[in-house]
């Protein structure tokens, strides 16, 4: 795929090959990770606008940035409350995020039941006034959604118009509805209708696993970057395939995303991340299932640190 920057407002992106927001995933030292490998712009996992706004330090944890990430901070948000969204956004502990995106196509029951997420896809006016609240901040603001909630729903042209016209400075668009949630296929078609509706950066998202699907969906697209999910949980090394870097030393790689996963959130958190984590690299590989099997059975981060050397990627 073709490789240039993004221009958000004042900002510039390393490249256009992005790391999206993977609740549960995302955390500070996995984005770090990925900008290492290539990513050009990585978001937090998603946060609650209102934990943000009651001090939650949970949701505040979210937010660790590595002192050596040299990329733009970015942060994604949820909400249903403009006023709340807003708040976030004015929040000291957002100070140096020069980027917040707002989260309107995650399609989980509890927040699609809460008003938030995908289901503000069916308030036009409150999620445009979520978007226009939150640039009176004076952050960039980009807005991730889907294509429509079903196939009797879909509406990504007028949804993108919509988010332009509020003030979103970029938008990125998940080729699926809200019903399919992370699985079928990605429709192409209304990607790039969402690109042909506006003037600002669009970003393709879904189903990008390797450099071929990458090409594929920006060539399917025409949308000016793409955004890379569930195949950087996987394959964090895709993104070194995609900009064309060769030469990763994988376990290298891992080694130090464990080493630093300890060092922020300790030994006992680590452990279990890690094991989830590792076992995920080892998807598709010879005996996946029973050194996944030994991997879960460890009870320490030594016993994980052990495993580890033994592996091939």
């Amino acid at each position: 795929m073709r490789l240039n920057q993004i221009k958000i407002g004042n900002l510039h992106t390393a490249n256009n090959v992005f790391l999206a927001p993977l609740a549960g995933y995302t955390n500070g030292p996995f984005r770090n990770m990925c900008r290492k490998l290539g990513a050009g712009l990585t978001f937090t996992e998603m946060v609650s606008a209102k934990g943000l706004c009651y001090g939650s330090v949970k949701t505040e944890n979210l937010l660790y940035v590595p002192e050596d990430y040299a990329g733009i901070r970015a942060v994604q948000i949820f909400g249903g409350e403009p006023e709340y969204m807003r708040k976030a956004c004015e929040c000291e502990v957002l100070s140096s995020f020069g980027l917040v995106d707002i989260n309107m196509g995650c399609p989980v029951p509890k927040i699609y039941k809460n008003g938030e997420g995908s289901a503000l896809m069916n308030d036009l006016p409150l999620a445009a006034k979520i978007i226009s609240e939150c640039k009176k901040s004076g952050k960039y603001v980009s807005v991730k959604f889907r294509i429509g909630l079903d196939e009797s729903s879909i509406m990504t042209a007028e949804f993108a118009r919509m988010c332009e016209d509020a003030g979103a400075d970029l938008i990125t668009v998940h080729g699926r509805t809200r019903d399919k949630m992370y699985s079928g296929e990605v429709n192409f078609k209304e990607i790039a209708a969402a690109k042909n509706a506006v003037k600002i950066p669009v970003i393709a998202n879904g189903g990008v696993f390797s450099r071929a699907d990458a090409d594929r969906l920006m060539d399917e697209t025409g949308a000016d970057g793409i955004a890379v999910a569930r195949g950087a949980m996987y394959r964090p090394w895709i993104f070194a395939e995609i900009t064309g870097e060769t030469d990763v030393d994988k376990k290298a790689v891992i080694k130090r995303q464990l080493s630093e996963t300890a060092e922020v959130y300790g030994e006992k958190f680590a452990c279990v991340f890690m094991r989830k984590m590792i076992g995920f690299y080892l998807k598709g590989g010879v005996d996946a299932a029973s050194l996944r099997a030994k991997l879960f059975a460890c009870a320490s981060l030594s016993e994980v640190c052990d495993i580890l050397e033994g592996l091939n990627f």
